[in-house]
């Protein structure tokens, strides 16, 4: 796995995370929770920054960002090793003194609860390792000019895909083909569409 990517070191995270009332510090934690039970897409980052700001912590994005990443990360590797609350407590306390004690009875009662829910799904998602399809757009289109092709005034279709990978974090992918190829890879979907409908 690779390491978490933080914009400050991990301790300046934990003492934003300080300055959240317990209440919205617990929204926060159960939205990444329901997340890594396969219960949502996503974490949302405008959500939080939002529900922050209305609780009177005025964090900007990437600090919000950090904080997701950094309690994400945290429950994904307690969900790995099967820690019980009380292990996760005693290893958040030794890799920071910077916890607050309300914010570790927070991460305690959430992991009492979810706990053993995020560990199956993460056991299944690691042997799946796909992420979730969130949306996909797509618009066609024409080449008029080009230095290189010579086929111009032909028709193309740019695909343009929303992914959640299975640590909430959203990626886009696009892709052009030609409508001939649209037109199979529409017809892969419906396929798709409809062996779902009887599962």
């Amino acid at each position: 796995m690779v390491e978490m990517e933080l914009s400050s070191d991990v301790d300046a995270v934990i003492e934003n995370i300080g300055q959240l009332p317990p209440d919205v510090f617990a929204e926060t934690c159960h939205e990444i929770l329901l997340h890594l039970q396969g219960k949502s897409s996503a974490v949302d980052l405008v959500k939080n920054c939002h529900r922050f700001q209305i609780a009177g912590v005025n964090l900007d994005w990437k600090s919000v960002q950090d904080i997701i990443r950094l309690l994400s990360f945290n429950f994904r590797s307690a969900a790995k090793s099967k820690l019980t609350p009380e292990l996760l407590i005693t290893k958040l306390s030794k890799a920071s003194c910077k916890w607050s004690k309300p914010a570790l009875q927070v991460v305690h009662l959430l992991w009492i609860e979810n706990g053993s829910l995020v560990q199956t799904h993460q056991e299944t998602q690691a042997m799946l390792s796909i992420g979730q399809l969130v949306d996909i757009q797509w618009k066609l289109g024409m080449a008029v000019s080009s230095d290189t092709c010579r086929s111009l005034n032909s028709p193309y279709i740019t695909i343009l895909m929303k992914i959640a990978d299975t640590y909430g974090e959203i990626s886009y992918k696009s892709f052009e083909m030609t409508v001939l190829q649209f037109q199979n890879f529409f017809k892969q979907f419906k396929e798709m569409a409809s062996v779902l409908e009887t599962v």
